[in-house]
């Protein structure tokens, strides 16, 4: 999924020092002669080993605070750093056609304009949050998209769920009927029949060829891509599908 997360927010430091110094200053009498420091309850002598013993206790408290306080923040980094990891443990599952799937660490949201069902009802990826997609943008007269169909079928018998669902998007000038004879011809019926007339989807989402499928997270953001055909019913396909659908909020 795209470029790395570069930028890296510094973290403050929990406790500021404090670098100010109170002086005492001497009052001068009319004489000329300093003033005798006031002595409080006859606790003159002690003054200094108290002032010594708060000042080692008041410096034990900062620091105890300090650590306390770094133990229990996470660093400003955190969640960069856990989609790091989840990029790169998703990175290590790829092989095979799978190694043209490009993943994202930062997952970016997908289009609100509504595509239509088979029904010609209006919906959008907003009706089909609450579980991970692996959304196929594909045509009709698209010999690739042809042959990758029915990988997608396998992918989805394999997974499917109420955690997972394959969705397919007929983009551009591709009929109900064209689209119903495409699927009976490859022997498909298990997956959702979607359609993107306009193509206002696919230019939002910055299809530039077909088929390119996206994998979108439980929150309806794209988290991976690959461009071009692909056997997605491969051992490599399921396993980045599964720790995806396995994340936690993925």
């Amino acid at each position: 999924m795209g470029a790395r997360a570069r930028d890296v927010l510094r973290g403050k430091a929990p406790v500021e020092p404090d670098r100010g110094i109170d002086r005492l200053h001497d009052r001068v009498r009319p004489g000329g002669e300093p003033a005798a420091p006031h002595r409080i309850g006859g606790l003159g002598h002690l003054k200094r080993p108290v002032l010594i013993l708060a000042t080692v206790v008041a410096i034990a408290a900062v620091a105890v605070a300090a650590v306390l306080y770094t133990s229990r923040t996470p660093p400003a980094n955190a969640p960069a750093q856990a989609a790091s990891a989840d990029t790169s443990a998703l990175a290590a599952l790829r092989s095979g056609d799978m190694q043209k799937l490009a993943l994202s660490d930062k997952p970016v949201p997908l289009p609100t304009d509504s595509f239509t069902d088979e029904a010609g009802k209006s919906v959008s990826f907003e009706n089909l949050k609450g579980k991970v997609l692996l959304v196929n943008f594909w045509a009709t007269w698209c010999a690739p998209c042809r042959k990758e169909m029915p990988t997608l079928a396998a992918l989805q018998t394999a997974l499917g769920s109420d955690q997972f669902q394959v969705v397919t998007i007929a983009t551009g000038r591709n009929s109900p009927d064209a689209v119903a004879r495409f699927f009976d011809e490859i022997g498909v019926k298990n997956l959702p029949r979607y359609m993107d007339p306009q193509q206002q989807i696919a230019r939002k989402a910055g299809i530039l060829g077909l088929p390119v499928t996206l994998i979108v997270d439980r929150q309806g953001q794209e988290v991976g891509r690959l461009q071009g055909d692909a056997d997605w019913s491969s051992d490599s396909a399921k396993a980045i599908l599964s720790a995806v659908i396995g994340q936690p909020g993925g």
